[in-house]
């Protein structure tokens, strides 16, 4: 999945990792911002969806249709992994604003820089 800048300010930038800075940043060629605390005025949630990985389900129904026969194969289907997706408005404290599109990974990591 991508992460990126999905309406607002700076559209189409990709969301990455800061590096050894740690945070995140949305970068667009050579142009780089920062995402932290002193570049933000506040961020909200927006929505968080889970979605279910079909390749993950598909192996684990297989190997508990094998197993346990159709109830393993449903159990299986069931317990595959869920993968999150993030939309989060950020206010720059430059006026900026930004719709952002993020796995979960990179929400984690915005969250712990905001912290």
């Amino acid at each position: 999945m991508a992460n990126y800048v999905t309406a607002g300010d700076y559209p189409g930038w990709l969301i990455q990792p800061g590096g050894f800075k740690g945070g995140i940043i949305l970068a667009h060629g050579f142009k780089k911002i920062r995402v932290n605390k002193e570049t933000v005025e506040s961020y909200e949630l927006i929505t968080d969806e889970h979605r279910k990985s079909a390749a993950s389900g598909a192996v684990k129904g297989l190997i508990g249709g094998a197993l346990l026969g159709p109830v393993g194969l449903l159990a299986g289907g069931l317990s595959a992994k869920e993968k999150g997706t993030y939309q989060v408005a950020v206010q720059f404290k430059d006026g900026t604003k930004s719709l952002l599109k993020m796995d979960e990974k990179l929400y984690k990591l915005l969250i712990q820089t905001m912290f």
